[in-house]
């Protein structure tokens, strides 16, 4: 007969995976896909809003390739949420 510790790690174990599923698809939905526009037309679309808090005025994301992008605040002309 399992001691009460072994049944706590037991139980902890058990609930392990189901609790890293719920947080990634918790963590999943709280995405905001969105297109930042540069002035020359490109466009890049990204899974979150672009950081916008550099010191040196620079945006940077990560666009959905995975490609990490850094231009300056001056070359953007919008950033929109997805429609």
């Amino acid at each position: 007969m399992p001691s009460f510790i072994e049944e706590v790690v037991m139980n902890i174990k058990s609930l392990g995976l189901p609790l890293a599923v719920a947080t990634f698809l918790a963590l999943a939905g709280c995405s905001t896909p969105t297109v930042v526009t540069l002035q020359n037309g490109t466009q890049y679309l990204t899974e979150d809003m672009p950081d916008t808090d550099t010191a040196d005025g620079f945006y940077e994301f990560e666009d959905i390739s995975g490609t990490k992008v850094r231009v300056r605040a001056d070359e953007v002309a919008t950033v929109r949420k997805e429609d």
